[in-house]
């Protein structure tokens, strides 16, 4: 049973399945997440020579950081379902 106490930083969505932010913690949460991947890119852009080597250095940290995101959402948003519209 989920625990209706607790404050939703992100809220299911409406259409489709996942996650949006809500709250200024879940916006602050999304930001660093992009704020970090553009970081990484730029970083890898710069000291790499080649194509591969880019997605070889910003994959890694992408899918990393990417799943660190999906735990944050799953622990402080609602249950994720799919959803396809509103509710009657």
């Amino acid at each position: 049973m989920e625990n209706t106490n607790k404050k939703l930083w992100f809220r299911r969505k409406t259409f489709g399945w996942g996650w949006y932010p809500i709250t200024w913690q879940g916006w602050s949460v999304i930001i660093l997440y992009v704020l970090d991947l553009v970081s990484n890119a730029i970083f890898a852009n710069n000291h790499v020579n080649s194509n591969s080597d880019f997605l070889m250095q910003f994959f890694p940290h992408y899918l990393v950081l990417t799943i660190f995101l999906i735990i944050i959402c799953y622990a402080t948003g609602e249950k994720p379902k799919w959803t396809w519209g509103f509710k009657k």
